[in-house]
């Protein structure tokens, strides 16, 4: 498994190791990055980037030599925005208003937009735009663009745990092209950590607001106005049943399936006629991936025909 520290863009902190007894090796700085590459980071790496920023590596490294193609990208990482936070010198406002919420000295409301209005007079620090932009302009190098169109989605690093799920909660930002506007939208992105309702599930979960931070997972954006886009899960969604692989899918942007803003087509596939199409397991390890997605071409062959 390749080492997600081998392999970044940009300049990381640095941090003291404690001196050791006399006469041992003095302490050393030892860097942590500002963001990776997707394709080096895996299930490992959830508290570097979040849980579904590391499955989305996990998946490219695993299934990358078996044909299926995943748009590249990078992530910020957690220290990333620990050193943004340090840098504005947002830790002292942010705590004094989250203390007001706990004292309900203040609404939920007014303490959402507070601490959002702290992010609108923020800067990124110049260290980690450089990491950015130096990483967008190898991203759009990478796709043969002079400026490449990525969308840009925030994880919370302590997102999808077994006792709590965060998905859904921050800003994602789509079609944004140019290193102002991703510097902008990983901006965006930082403040959507404090919506009302990523707060209010926090409280309601016992986690501590400062002790979860936020990655920014930036990915080339594929051309959704030339195919339909969709979700396809393992089982029935909402029965739970296992032998059944559905997909959910419609025109354009996968974000309205997603969202809700659209009411996608559905195809429901019984495991029965997947083992006879030579797929002997739904569990979607990737030997059978790669079968799933032979067989799904195979469906959109069938509904051009039709």
């Amino acid at each position: 498994m390749p080492n997600p520290w081998q392999r970044w863009r940009g300049q990381g902190s640095r941090r003291r190791i404690p001196r050791g007894p006399p006469g041992k090796e003095k302490p050393i700085a030892q860097k942590k990055p500002y963001l990776c590459w997707f394709e080096v980071l895996g299930s490992d790496d959830v508290a570097l980037v979040g849980g579904k920023i590391a499955s989305l590596g996990e998946m490219i490294r695993a299934l990358k030599d078996e044909g299926i193609r995943v748009p590249d990208g990078f992530a910020t990482t957690a220290e990333a925005f620990q050193e943004f936070l340090e840098a504005n010198d947002l830790t002292g406002p942010m705590r004094a208003a989250l203390h007001a919420l706990q004292r309900s000295h203040q609404s939920l409301d007014q303490v959402g937009r507070a601490l959002r209005r702290l992010f609108e007079r923020t800067h990124v620090p110049e260290a980690i735009a450089a990491a950015i932009g130096q990483a967008y302009r190898e991203l759009s190098q990478r796709s043969h663009m002079a400026e490449a169109d990525v969308a840009v989605r925030s994880r919370a690093t302590a997102e999808d745990l077994p006792e709590a799920s965060f998905a859904g909660q921050q800003e994602t930002l789509l079609t944004v092209r140019g290193e102002a506007a991703l510097l902008e939208a990983c901006r965006q992105c930082d403040a959507s950590l404090f919506t009302n309702r990523a707060i209010s599930y926090r409280q309601e979960k016992g986690f501590d607001h400062l002790d979860v931070a936020l990655s920014v997972g930036v990915q080339k954006m594929v051309r959704a106005d030339r195919a339909s886009a969709g979700v396809m899960f393992s089982l029935d969604p909402e029965t739970g049943f296992p032998h059944v692989v559905v997909m959910n899918a419609a025109w354009g942007l996968g974000e309205n399936v997603v969202q809700g803003v659209v009411t996608p087509d559905q195809y429901p596939d019984f495991a029965g006629f997947l083992v006879e199409a030579g797929i002997d397991s739904i569990s979607l390890n990737p030997d059978s991936l790669v079968r799933v997605k032979q067989h799904v071409a195979q469906v959109e062959k069938n509904a051009r025909r039709d």
